[in-house]
């Protein structure tokens, strides 16, 4: 049984502590959080955990062998070196920490000390996306050349980090797992509308070889909950839209051929192909489940996990890039 400590029980945790527990090889023995309102509330959904508003009492504690922190972005770094250097494998939700210079040095204590690190990319361990993974490796949408994201939502308003932080890490470790390649470059362009200095509103498009591109929509400022995938293809295209619950892919025998060399201009002209649409049968698996249950399976076993602290550390590098070229008025940037 490995016993789990949760730091921070706001808006994520409870899903993380309602997962760990439902492990038959995990149990969450602590919870910390500085509301104790939040711990009571906890408490009595589950009995029996303790609570502390005290991080050193999770980190102190020689039963606890892992570490979970679903925290602000700004906390992340320093609660994770601790709990690295106590010798706890250690699970940090999305962005992994608030530099890249900070996930390499949490990537180095944990190599050091031999520690499962983890990051919460939870839609790669999302049905839907694991099949869009098998369909795009099958070549069936043909040469991918560019994927279309929107996520959308009408808050929520965080305080230390812009939309494009808190939102696109899901749509860039998508992107990350489906292509399994670095990003070449980036360009963002955003607007903050309701505070001053947090950008609410961001367009970010993401450079990938073969002249592919992936355009990546954020807002807290939108009055209908979207989150939304278009992958186009040479052959087929792909609509991945999260929130419909039976028909969640759409796949589409829609395709612009191009026609041999002519010429003259009266002679060029392009076909367009109609052909019919499926949707393929996914599996109805909470992700969040299938996360932490592989975060078990990677300290027990030593594997490492789909989404390490290497894949927090590429996701980081990407908004890093982004934040430059928002500062730039939108230039390109290099990763």
């Amino acid at each position: 049984m490995i016993n789990i400590g949760v730091i921070g029980c706001g808006y994520w945790g409870p899903n993380l502590i309602r997962n760990f527990n439902s492990l038959a090889e995990s149990r969450v023995k602590k919870i910390c959080d500085v509301d104790s309102g939040r711990l009571s509330h906890i408490q009595q959904l589950y009995r029996g955990v303790e609570t502390t508003t005290d991080f050193n009492d999770i980190i102190n504690d020689k039963e606890i062998t892992a570490v979970v922190i679903a925290l602000p972005v700004h906390l992340h770094f320093k609660m994770a070196m601790q709990s690295l250097q106590a010798g706890k494998h250690t699970f940090i939700e999305k962005p992994m920490a608030s530099s890249a210079e900070e996930c390499r040095q949490l990537i180095a204590v944990a190599e050091k000390n031999k520690l499962t690190l983890m990051v919460g990319h939870t839609f790669i361990y999302c049905a839907a996306v694991r099949k869009i993974k098998s369909i795009i490796d099958s070549g069936e949408l043909g040469e991918l050349l560019y994927i279309c994201s929107r996520r959308l939502n009408m808050g929520l308003y965080q305080k230390d980090i812009n939309v494009a932080w808190d939102l696109a890490p899901h749509d860039i470790s998508i992107i990350l797992y489906l292509l399994n390649e670095m990003p070449l470059a980036v360009n963002c362009q955003g607007q903050s509308h309701i505070s001053q200095y947090r950008e609410d509103v961001t367009n970010m498009t993401v450079y990938l070889s073969n002249n592919k591109v992936a355009i990546i929509h954020s807002s807290w400022l939108d009055p209908v909950k979207t989150r939304h995938m278009t992958f186009v293809g040479t052959k087929k295209m792909l609509v991945y839209d999260d929130l419909e619950p039976i028909e969640t892919i759409k796949i589409y025998d829609k395709r612009v051929e191009k026609p041999p060399h002519y010429d003259t201009f009266a002679e060029f002209h392009y076909a367009y192909h109609h052909g019919d649409m499926y949707s393929p049968r996914i599996e109805s698996t909470e992700p969040l489940k299938q996360e932490c249950g592989h975060f078990i399976s990677c300290i027990k076993t030593g594997a490492k996990p789909y989404s390490s602290g290497t894949e927090g550390l590429k996701v980081v590098e990407v908004l890093e890039a982004a934040d430059k070229s928002l500062k730039a008025e939108g230039m390109r940037v290099k990763i």
